[in-house]
Order: C-alpha cells, then sequence, then structure tokens
C-alpha cells in the first residue's frame, strides 16, 4: 500500500470510489466532467503550473497487489478564493432587562466566510474492504490521513498559516440530514441531496444569495436539529480523532447543510507538522519489511514524484534509515536519497 499523487489515467478507479462515498460527502460527486477537472487540476499542481492559492493536491492510495485505488485524500491549498466557502458560526447573543432583573444568553448561528484562504485537508476516504485490523489493512486510514502532514511540512512554504477540516455530519438511517430539514430545506427549493451535489460541483454562490444574512437562535430550531450542530456521522469519528491527536480543535464553526463541525489548526502547531524530520536512506537486501502494526511514516521529498507508505523502523542516532528492497521499490527511493519520516506513535 502507497501514497502517490492521481494520474489521469485513475479516472476510472476515482469514479468507483466516488459512488461508494455516500450521502454528505460533498468534495467527491459521481460527475465524470468535474472528476476529469479536478484530476488535470491536481495533475497541474503537482508540477507547479498554476499559483498556490488554486492548487489542489489529490493523493490515492495504491494497492499494488490488487492492482486498483484502496482510498483517497486531498489538501486544497486555500480555500474561498475563486468561489466563496461558507460555514455557520457558533455564537451567543445576550439579552438583559433591567425592568424584570433578567439576563439571557441564546446561541446564534451566523453565516461566515472567516475560513476564506486557509487550507483545507478534505476527501478523504477509504473502501471498506480495506478497513479493519489485520495485517493487510492495519492502518490504512492512518496512511491517508497523516502522510498529507508530511506533505505540507516538506512544502510549508506553498501553505497559509491555518488549515482545516470539515467533517460529515449526521443523518440518520435513511440518510435524511435533521439539520438539513430543519434549516436548509426552508431557504432552498432543493433537496439535501441536489444542494449537496451542487456545492460538491464547485456552484455555491446560491448559498450566499439565499440563506439568511441575520443570525438565527438555535431555540428556534428542533431538539433533533439542535443535536446535530458539531456532531459528526459514525462513519466520521475515526476521522475526527486522529485529527484531534494532531491537534485540529472545534472552534464553534459548522457546516451550513448537514451542521458537522469544523475543525482547524495553526499549520505551525500540527504534531505530524512539527515532529517529521529528514533522514538519509540506506537500502539492505534481506532487511525485514514493514512490522505487524507499522508506526514510522516515510514520505519523498520531491512534489511531482511524490510517495509515501509505512516502513518497517525508524532510523538510527544519525538519522539513517534502513529500508527493504521492497520499501525501497514502494517509495522509489535509493541509497543516499532523503526521506521526510514520522513516528506516528511519539507524543507530541
Amino acid at each position: 500500500m502507497r501514497i502517490r499523487p492521481i494520474a489521469e489515467g485513475d479516472l476510472d478507479d476515482l469514479q468507483a470510489l466516488a459512488r461508494e462515498t455516500g450521502v454528505g460527502f460533498t468534495s467527491l460527486p459521481d460527475n465524470r466532467d468535474f472528476l476529469a477537472a479536478k484530476i488535470a487540476s491536481a495533475v497541474s499542481a503537482f508540477e507547479e503550473r498554476i499559483p498556490v492559492d488554486r492548487r489542489l493536491y489529490f493523493f490515492v492510495l495504491e494497492d499494488e497487489v490488487q492492482g486498483k485505488l484502496a482510498g483517497c485524500c486531498a489538501i486544497e491549498g486555500q480555500v474561498g478564493r475563486e468561489v466563496p466557502f461558507y460555514h455557520y458560526r457558533l455564537g451567543t447573543l445576550a439579552h438583559s432587562s433591567v425592568q424584570l432583573d433578567m439576563h439571557r444568553t441564546i446561541d446564534t448561528l451566523f453565516l461566515s466566510s472567516d475560513h476564506t484562504g486557509d487550507a483545507e485537508v478534505a476527501s478523504l476516504f477509504l473502501r471498506p474492504e480495506y478497513r479493519g485490523t489485520d495485517h493487510r489493512h492495519q492502518r490504512n486510514g492512518a496512511l491517508l490521513s497523516m502522510m498529507r502532514w508530511l506533505f505540507m511540512a516538506e512544502f510549508r512554504d506553498r501553505f497559509p498559516d491555518k488549515v482545516l477540516a470539515e467533517m460529515r455530519g449526521v443523518f440518520d438511517e435513511h440518510g435524511r440530514s435533521p439539520f438539513w430539514h430543519c434549516l436548509g430545506s426552508h431557504f432552498f427549493p432543493l433537496d439535501f441531496d441536489e444542494a449537496d451535489k451542487l456545492t460538491g460541483l464547485g456552484q455555491k454562490s446560491f448559498i450566499g444569495e439565499l440563506m439568511p444574512k441575520f443570525p438565527i437562535y438555535t431555540p428556534f430550531l428542533s431538539e433533533e436539529a439542535r443535536a446535530c450542530i458539531g456532531q459528526v456521522h459514525a462513519q466520521t469519528r475515526p476521522a475526527l480523532a486522529m485529527l484531534k491527536k494532531e491537534g485540529l480543535r472545534w472552534e464553534g464553526y459548522i457546516d451550513i447543510f448537514d451542521g458537522g463541525p469544523t475543525v482547524e489548526a495553526y499549520i505551525d502547531d500540527v504534531r505530524g507538522v512539527r515532529l517529521s524530520r529528514h533522514c538519509r536512506v540506506e537500502v539492505k537486501a534481506g532487511a525485514t519489511p514493514t512490522e505487524a502494526r507499522p508506526r514510522w511514516l516515510a514520505a519523498t521529498t520531491g512534489m511531482a514524484g511524490f510517495r509515501a507508505a509505512w516502513v518497517g523502523r525508524g532510523p538510527d542516532a544519525h538519522d539513517v534509515l534502513t529500508l527493504s528492497e521492497e520499501e525501497a521499490r514502494r517509495l522509489e527511493v535509493a541509497a543516499g536519497d532523503t526521506l521526510r519520516i514520522l513516528d506516528t506513535e511519539e507524543e507530541a
């Protein structure tokens, strides 16, 4: 299993992934033309042919044995530069009456574009058959999630100060979003899937045009909808836990459609960015490949040919990392090359 940049020949596999993502996964719609354009944009980003504020770095997890894609993830260089990027910001309004000797605070939702210009880690999806705890599938989700910090650390000057991640919100057993049903459906003459599809395709201007410009008092929402504010889909909990371990926190911003939380951090404070470092490669014939539970993550230092994978051991006291021939082939490196590595179990 290894990470690499997406390529033009991955369109069929990427569309197959898009069909498996499910409701609420807005960044990977099942639209072939859109996905082809996404791939073309990502290829241009890795070749550094477009400005840094317009770059989408899109990665795939490749199963070399099966010859197919097991998952994907992405980094948006900066959000909100080409199309508006909206959230609700959870706030508080205070009301008081001297005559009644009464003081009350009420939670509110404000339409916000506060994250314009921040980077975003997005589009993380792992096929169900690649999840689990057996040897072949162990830590595939962690590989997809954590390799992005090594990429951002290696190319730190291509990214802004902050990074965010939007987490999928709560849906019931019928795929219905209580938050959308109670709030968004009253402002858009669309069902959730249609609005979700439009935003996934980058058509977001209708949000600013139709959503209320004044604060929404949360007591007006149903109890079921209020319970969704800042909560995640059951399948999203492992991804949220990994992001929290890296130092991302919820600061009161939620998705305007499903109420899911947006977590954020300063990039330089993210654990994987702070603790990753360079080492020099040695290749040893007969060296043991990746251990049963991998903890060392390695990534190459070139952008266009970027690769990332688990390796079976860490570097020695002189920051020399010994790889097996299989690991060197997977990462496409040779003796004397430089890798960026991270001990994923090191305490921050």
